[in-house]
């Protein structure tokens, strides 16, 4: 069996040809072939929060010249949601604070609400009353169509 071995951060164990061909393949679960191979050779690891999302920056905290400040990224375990990021680590990885939340004791503030998947296109997502996805019937409103009917 064809068993290729990468390295990619902290932690990373050799790669199982199904997840060679879904790294090749598919951008949306984790990171691509490009990502790895980036991220082994530009990225240092910096934490990981508790949903399993790896988090990465340039090695040596090297600022891009392109953009003026230190390239950051995270490699999402699973799906790609970008919703997915705790508070603390969105600040980080949006040039908000300096520190991550794993170099610091990080504590959410109790206006911050936990996590909730995204649920548009589920069986889970809210459909308004009167949506034609929604359950039971539209009520009646004025200026409701009436067809004609011959006498």
């Amino acid at each position: 069996m064809f068993r290729p071995s990468f390295k990619a951060g902290a932690g990373t164990n050799s790669v199982k040809l199904s997840d060679f061909i879904t790294e090749t393949f598919t951008w949306w679960k984790g990171q691509t072939m490009g990502t790895r191979f980036h991220t082994w050779r530009y990225g240092e690891f910096v934490g990981e929060d508790e949903f399993g999302n790896r988090y990465y920056r340039t090695k040596g905290r090297k600022i891009d010249p392109t953009l003026g400040f230190e390239r950051r990224w995270v490699i999402f375990n699973g799906y790609a949601e970008a919703s997915a990021i705790p508070p603390g680590w969105h600040a980080w990885m949006h040039q908000r604070s300096d520190v991550p939340p794993s170099e610091e004791t990080y504590v959410p503030r109790e206006w911050q609400k936990p996590h909730r998947p995204n649920p548009t296109g589920t069986a889970n997502a809210y459909h308004p009353p009167g949506s034609t996805l929604g359950f039971g019937h539209r009520p009646a409103v004025t200026g409701d169509y009436k067809a004609w009917t011959p006498e």
